[in-house]
């Protein structure tokens, strides 16, 4: 997606070998115009496809799954970090490492937002190593929800987190491939069609 790759190229930084820092417009502060652009792109892949609900792990994939949610016309449910006090009910669970921040968490959804009559799409900032996006796929898994695809903001193809997805059968599309971050210089692959 060209406007994500111009953002990355002028406001992204190259934090060392693995690392690419997305705070200004995707992580932390958070551009409404290309998080809505990039959530209609994700709606327009996945149009054939009869999602009927949106999942995405807190906190930066919310704001580009919900939009294709919205363009879609169906529910976005977040996998939560931290159990709330307020999540009383059956719960799907799984964990997840983060090797950014080099914890693993408890994810979970509540069973009453997923069925065997849903159809998926998981979105999700980035893909590194691929265990985020895994573990919603096993939360989906948990409740017979079908997953029918994988939007993902930046791809970090030189590791292996696509190999991993789509050895599991999972169609993965990602709007930014990162081909290498060596010597403070992002190179991108072509992104996917």
């Amino acid at each position: 997606m060209k406007e994500l790759v111009e953002r990355i190229k002028n406001d992204g930084r190259v934090l060392g070998e693995g690392v690419l820092k997305v705070d200004s417009f995707i992580t932390h502060q958070v551009d409404p115009e290309l998080m809505e652009a990039m959530g209609n792109r994700f709606a327009e892949v996945f149009a054939e496809a009869g999602i009927t609900k949106v999942i995405t792990i807190e906190a930066s994939g919310i704001a580009p799954a919900l939009y294709a949610a919205q363009k879609l016309g169906v529910p976005m449910i977040f996998a939560r970090k931290a159990k709330s006090l307020t999540m009383d009910e059956e719960l799907l669970t799984a964990s997840v490492y983060s090797f950014t921040k080099q914890v693993t968490s408890q994810i979970s959804i509540s069973r009453k937002f997923l069925s065997d009559a849903d159809k998926v799409l998981i979105i999700d900032d980035f893909l590194a190593n691929g265990q985020a996006a895994k573990g919603l796929v096993e939360l989906c898994q948990q409740a017979g929800a079908k997953v029918e695809g994988i939007g993902i903001v930046i791809e970090k193809s030189f590791q292996d987190g696509r190999q991993l997805l789509e050895d599991m059968g999972l169609d993965v599309v990602s709007l930014a491939r990162i081909a290498s971050l060596s010597e403070g210089t992002v190179t991108f692959l072509e992104e996917d069609a």
